[in-house]
């Protein structure tokens, strides 16, 4: 019986069936917080009121749900005023003061630390 089982092919379906399901399973997680980062801004100078573009990968809001400017002393919220997986567009907000800030993220999923301070700057004027 166990070679006829072999013969009609029952081990050989089996690892198609577990990949296929570890594969649906998988497609249903989030994406992973750790991929999730800044790339660029453009403009990389900008004054209060500017747009400006943050582009990068794993940005969606299924991700990101917070944008912050930091300068190592204060953290400022911005608000996002159009996000997609690559890309974040915010407006420099007023009060902000000049200088070189770093973009920080807020992750919407994971465990423990969830903002992540990005190696991107954004000068404001």
């Amino acid at each position: 019986m166990h070679q006829d089982f072999l013969q009609r092919g029952g081990l050989t379906r089996a690892p198609f069936v577990l990949v296929a399901l570890t594969g649906l399973l998988l497609s249903a997680l989030p994406a992973r917080a750790q991929g999730s980062h800044i790339i660029s801004v453009d403009p990389p100078t900008a004054k209060i009121g500017d747009v400006v573009r943050a582009t990068g990968e794993g940005l969606g809001q299924g991700a990101v749900d917070e944008l912050y400017l930091t300068n190592s002393t204060q953290d400022v919220k911005i608000a996002i005023i159009e996000q997609t997986e690559a890309v974040i567009t915010f407006k420099i907000p007023a009060g902000v003061k000049p200088g070189r800030w770093a973009l920080m993220i807020h992750l919407k999923m994971g465990t423990g630390t969830r903002l992540f301070e990005q190696p991107i700057k954004v000068t404001v004027e």
